[in-house]
């Protein structure tokens, strides 16, 4: 065994107390929880779990896939919007069709 050193780094507060949470639930520590985990990722050579991504979302991703008739269904009711006067001015229009759009 090699010699024990101190390993530093940040995480959001509520992140932390969840999984100090879990970890009291099974007897362990943080730094124990920690210790098997890099236990494991250098034993194994990967990290012990699946990593994914949330799934894609129109109202989070400005990239989210979507038809052309999406799109454009989007942008005609954006510009029915104008013509029927809900905007006051120019700038509240970008402002809000930007929100829609995700820009």
């Amino acid at each position: 065994m090699g010699q024990i050193v101190n390993v530093n780094f940040k995480m959001d507060s509520d992140v932390k107390k969840c999984m100090e949470e879990a970890c009291a639930e099974m007897g362990l520590s943080m730094s124990a929880a920690f210790v098997i985990y890099a236990k494991k990722v250098g034993r194994e050579r990967r990290i012990p779990f699946e990593i994914t991504a949330d799934a894609p979302s129109p109202e989070r991703d400005y990239y989210y896939p979507q038809t052309e008739a999406q799109l454009l269904s989007r942008i005609d009711k954006a510009l029915q919007q104008i013509k029927d006067r809900h905007y006051t001015d120019a700038a509240e229009a970008g402002a809000k069709l930007r929100n829609e759009f995700g820009l």
